[in-house]
């Protein structure tokens, strides 16, 4: 099992979901989230006074599945949240351990 996070742009949040749902994923963890890579932010002007914007809002999303399905949902994300543009985000996969559904109890494959 894998756990898949993508931080994308916010305005992509429903193009990644629906792309999601179309190859049948439809567990999701979303956080809104700042941060900055390269973009490193930008400047603003209110009021007449300039400041920085160092954190940029981001969107965080966790997605657990299988290890066959890892690819299908990693070009779904890629597919529906790039835009060419710098800062389109990121996607981390990591391995998951064991996973547990509190209610009925089952675990790894069957609590997905």
């Amino acid at each position: 099992m894998k756990m898949v996070t993508a931080v994308i742009k916010p305005f992509r949040l429903d193009d990644v979901r629906e792309a999601l749902a179309e190859i049948g994923v439809h567990g999701t963890t979303m956080s809104e989230v700042r941060g900055f890579g390269r973009q490193k932010g930008h400047t603003e002007l209110y009021r007449g006074a300039e400041y920085a914007v160092d954190f940029l809002p981001k969107v965080k999303l966790e997605i657990a599945v299988d290890d066959e399905r890892v690819d299908a949902v990693v070009d779904a994300v890629i597919g529906a949240a790039k835009t060419g543009q710098i800062g389109d985000g990121k996607i981390f996969v990591t391995h998951l351990e064991q996973v547990i559904r509190i209610r009925t109890g089952e675990t790894d494959r069957d609590a997905i």
